[in-house]
C-alpha cells in the first residue's frame, strides 16, 4: 500500500470505489408503491441523521431503472436485511423477480414490507438533495421496528455475515 492516493476523476474511478468498498455496511431494502404496483431496491447508502426528529437518508442512482419511482415517493420503507436474506439482493437486482411471488404485507400508505428483517424504517418523505449522479432522499421515520438478529454485511464488493470475536 502507497500513500500517495488519487484524485478522483473518470480515469480513477474504479480506483475510487475500491477505497470506498474498504468501508463495510449494512444491506438495505428500500420498497414503495409505484405506478406499477410494490417496487425495491437493494441499497448500502443508508444512514441515520437525527434523533429528533427522527431521519435517516438514502441514496438513489439516477442511472437506476427504478430511479423515477423512488424519486418521486412520498412514503417508502427501508429493510435492514438479516445474514439469512441475501437471496433478496439478487431478486431486487436489475433483472430480478422482485416482489412477483413473494409474501409481503402492507404498511402505512400502502407500502410493501418484507418480512424478516433485522429492522425496518416506515417513512414518509421529508426532502431530496443533489448528489452528484444520486439523489439523496431524508426520511421522516413513522415507525420503526426491531426484531433483531446478525446483520447482511457489504464489503469489498461481496457480501458477508458479521462475526464477532
Amino acid at each position: 500500500m502507497t500513500d500517495e492516493g488519487f484524485v478522483p476523476t473518470a480515469d480513477s474511478a474504479r480506483a475510487f470505489r475500491d477505497a470506498l468498498g474498504q468501508f463495510a455496511t449494512g444491506v438495505t431494502l428500500v420498497t414503495t408503491e409505484g405506478p406499477s404496483g410494490p417496487t425495491g431496491f437493494t441499497a448500502n447508502s443508508f444512514s441515520s441523521l437525527s434523533i429528533d426528529p427522527p431521519l435517516v437518508l438514502w441514496s438513489v442512482a439516477r442511472s437506476a431503472r427504478r430511479f423515477p419511482v423512488f424519486a418521486t415517493a412520498r412514503h417508502f420503507a427501508i429493510h435492514v436485511l438479516a445474514a439469512d436474506q441475501d437471496g433478496l439482493i439478487a431478486r431486487f437486482g436489475r433483472e430480478g423477480p422482485g416482489f412477483s411471488g413473494l409474501d409481503h404485507q402492507r404498511g402505512a400508505h400502502g407500502v410493501p414490507l418484507i418480512p424478516g428483517a433485522l429492522a425496518r424504517f416506515e417513512c414518509e418523505l421529508h426532502t431530496t438533495h443533489e448528489g452528484g449522479d444520486h439523489l439523496i432522499v431524508v426520511g421522516r421515520v413513522m415507525r420503526a421496528l426491531c426484531p433483531g438478529g446478525r446483520p447482511l454485511v457489504f464489503a469489498q464488493g461481496r457480501m458477508g455475515r458479521f462475526a464477532s470475536h
